[in-house]
């Protein structure tokens, strides 16, 4: 595949009225929730980006008949908990994290054995942190060097009550649908807040879910009924357009239909913080999930110490917020997010070496950095295949004082298709060469 460069030009009379694309955490587990349900379950407002379209392929190869209607709306046919059948090679995730934990989780139930795979930056990133417990609950799990392939030995499963060694919502997810097929109570205690939706998905689908801060358990064997899924606009994505909102010297961006589930908006709390003038407008829901117009308007940045309680609640979105600071006045310091080093790319080295090339001061940190605001300079920038680094330079060009090369952007297209010409409507000058992706 050729190669995808984006040139973002300086330029801040942004402004106007946007939709991004469905939240890639509810696509991902509205297909596998409705793959094991019995009954037809529709989804609408899903995701068709290349993450999620790899776990749709694979709920394929595992027998499940999925349809993509020319509207978008997408229709499950479950299998019911037991019907999922041996694919007949590896299933590949792409760049999947999210598709390979969950599913490694539904696969630890199964009576067969299934390989799962990637591509080069998903086979590098770690699988022990799921492949522990579901081994404690009967699984056969092989990791090749801690990563993948992982081979997954399907078995009859015991309950057991797990205690994260780090705060990820994967890792919770992945032994809560293994715990579907245990027998007894599966109970998931946390060192911290984690996204929730899988447990308010597994509500939607008939599954009762008990949590308090810290802790969630669900009793099993379980049986999940068919739902109709609506899912809200992704506020990871929605953050990329909400800084363009607070660089602007023009206008308003308004984001509308965005999720804001409380256990994702540490964005809005960080931005704020930052002195971002945002607002949350129509707050309503959809099922289980609140959702919300979101308003950004042009704001005076101001760099902050950020609470490293509020990282985990906003880890897609530390690359903006790294961005963000690169325009703010004085020094912005992050900790506590050593998570970002085991993320589609090492975030937090990609970030400041980028921000390095752009004549920012920046300082790299064990579990964070130090960043100085000013003016960025043009220059190259490397992505290294990741979606959100190559989304949050491209946002910070608008403010550079010379146009900023992004390499290597292809990648975008996991998570926000259609990222370039959405965000050209709102004014920010982005320029393609190469394969389309963005």
């Amino acid at each position: 595949m050729t190669e995808q460069t984006i040139q973002a030009s300086p330029g801040r009379k942004l402004g106007g009225t946007l939709r991004v694309p469905g939240d890639k955490s509810i696509s991902h587990r509205a297909l596998m929730l409705g793959a094991l349900a019995e009954g037809r379950t529709t989804i609408s407002g899903f995701l068709a980006g290349e993450d999620c379209l790899a776990t749709l392929a694979a709920l394929r190869a595992l027998g499940v008949d999925i349809v993509v209607a020319a509207d978008g709306v997408v229709t499950v046919d479950g299998v019911g908990l037991h019907g999922l059948q041996a694919s007949a090679g590896p299933l590949d995730m792409g760049n999947s994290g999210t598709g390979m934990r969950l599913l490694a989780g539904v696969l630890a139930g199964q009576d067969f054995t299934s390989v799962l795979t990637g591509d080069a930056s998903l086979r590098s990133r770690p699988m022990e942190r799921i492949a522990m417990p579901l081994r404690a609950m009967g699984a056969e799990l092989q990791s090749t060097d801690g990563c993948a392939p992982l081979t997954v030995r399907g078995g009859q499963l015991t309950a057991i009550e797990y205690t994260c060694p780090v705060a990820s919502a994967q890792v919770k997810s992945a032994v809560l649908l293994a715990g579907l097929y245990a027998h007894g109570r599966t109970v998931v205690h946390e060192p911290g807040v984690t996204r929730d939706h899988t447990e308010r998905m597994l509500r939607t689908f008939g599954v009762p879910v008990d949590s308090t801060p810290g802790t969630v358990a669900l009793q099993g064997p379980a049986q999940l009924t068919a739902s109709a899924v609506q899912v809200p606009g992704d506020l990871s994505s929605a953050a990329f357009a909400l800084g363009a909102g607070c660089l602007s010297q023009h206008d308003a961006i308004v984001i509308e239909n965005v999720g804001i589930n409380p256990t994702r908006t540490g964005v809005l709390d960080i931005l704020r913080l930052m002195g971002a003038d945002i607002d949350v407008r129509e707050p309503s829901s959809l099922g289980d999930e609140p959702v919300a117009t979101l308003v950004a308007r042009p704001s005076r940045l101001q760099g902050v110490v950020v609470p490293p309680e509020l990282v985990p609640l906003a880890i897609d979105e530390m690359p903006l917020i790294f961005a963000l600071a690169a325009c703010a006045e004085g020094d912005t310091v992050i900790s506590g997010a050593d998570e970002l080093r085991h993320k589609e790319s090492d975030r937090i080295a990609l970030m400041v070496r980028g921000l390095q090339a752009l004549g920012i001061a920046a300082a790299e940190r064990p579990d964070g950095a130090v960043i100085t605001g000013g003016t960025p300079t043009g220059g190259t920038v490397e992505s290294a295949d990741d979606h959100r680094i190559a989304m949050a330079f491209a946002v910070l060009g608008s403010c550079a004082n010379a146009p900023v090369t992004i390499l290597n952007t292809a990648n975008i297209a996991t998570s926000f298709p259609g990222f370039v010409p959405l965000m050209q409507t709102a004014g920010l000058q982005l320029q393609t060469t190469g394969a389309a992706g963005g």
